[in-house]
């Protein structure tokens, strides 16, 4: 990606589950593309997944609401 804060974010994990709640993670934090599928390499234990993190976003704890809401 051209613009800096912009990040690729490539996860391996043992399972979709796993994989699917780190993304869930980042997102509660960050700007992040959507992800419906993991990939699975022939041959190799566990999954694969993709997505793109905006970090120039405001860094929010998961439980917090911003004090200008």
């Amino acid at each position: 990606m051209s613009e800096p804060g912009l990040i690729v974010v490539d996860v391996a994990a043992a399972d979709d589950e796993t994989a699917f709640a780190f993304h869930t993670a980042l997102a509660a934090r960050w700007a992040t593309t959507s992800v419906e599928r993991t990939t699975r390499e022939a041959g190799q234990a566990g999954v694969r997944l993709r997505c793109y993190l905006d970090l120039r976003q405001p860094l929010t704890p998961p439980d917090s609401t911003p004090s200008h809401w």
